[in-house]
């Protein structure tokens, strides 16, 4: 955190769904406390069920808690969801482009939601597509871009409103595990140079050491923090990275908090 507080925080959020006034409740998430300070990639992981994606939508302002506090930015996300508009990104696992708008007007399509004007559009959103390795195909439709590159233009859509919060969930689950690494290298190279707070829900664990400033492991039904382990390695990570003897005893410690 920094001295300034936590920019999320959670204070023994409960969520709970009635699926029919039979049956008892199914508890998602209970009783959990969470801070992310600014600036921080977290890790969340955990097996199915265990409500990451809960979780996430609560922070997202896309529901609200049965019962506790959920504040971003010392506000409430769900009550308060207008006032996040361009302050919070969203990546998910699917990469959500309309087939209808080439890349580059994908990207673009959040700065028109902010009314930015068209030439700061197209420049802003040609930024974002050359920094993700994707000029020359700002022209291109998403059914002629390969899973990776359409990857590639839904984060550059995130990142293109300068947001103060990045959530992420399971972006790269669906892609090849060659693909999957690159973007994990070029998503730490993106936030080791804007700072943005991530919230990165996986259930790999190799995906959650090598991302994460620290890992928050999740225990299901209910949904419940087991721990939160921190990682200790360098802010300037690359997959060789991956051999060595710290990350092996940091995925070892994972792993057996997920089977205990």
């Amino acid at each position: 955190m920094t001295a300034t507080g936590p920019i999320i925080s959670l204070e023994q959020v409960s969520k709970s769904f009635n699926k029919s006034r039979s049956a008892p409740a199914y508890i998602a998430v209970d009783r959990l406390d969470l801070q992310v300070g600014q600036g921080q990639m977290l890790a969340l992981l955990g097996k199915t069920g265990c409500g990451k994606s809960t979780i996430f939508n609560m922070i997202a302002g896309l529901t609200e808690p049965t019962s506790g506090s959920v504040t971003v930015d010392g506000r409430n996300p769900f009550r308060e969801f207008d006032s996040f508009r361009g302050k919070i990104a969203i990546v998910f696992q699917g990469d959500r482009l309309l087939p209808w708008r080439t890349a580059v007007q994908n990207v673009e399509l959040g700065l028109e939601m902010l009314d930015v004007p068209a030439g700061r559009r197209k420049e802003t959103a040609m930024h974002w597509l050359g920094r993700l390795g994707l000029r020359g195909h700002e022209n291109d439709y998403p059914h002629a871009l390969s899973g990776g590159m359409r990857q590639r233009v839904s984060i550059a859509r995130a990142l293109v409103s300068d947001p103060k919060i990045l959530l992420m969930d399971e972006p790269f689950g669906a892609l090849d595990e060659i693909t999957r690494d690159r973007l994990n290298e070029e998503l730490l190279r993106i936030w080791g140079e804007t700072k943005t707070t991530i919230l990165f829900v996986t259930h790999s664990i190799y995906e959650a050491a090598f991302l994460g400033q620290q890992v928050m492991v999740m225990a299901a039904n209910p949904g419940r923090v087991k721990e939160i382990v921190p990682v200790d390695l360098p802010r300037q990570r690359d997959l060789a990275l991956r051999e060595t003897e710290r990350f092996v005893k940091i995925t070892a410690r994972l792993r057996g908090l997920l089977g205990s």
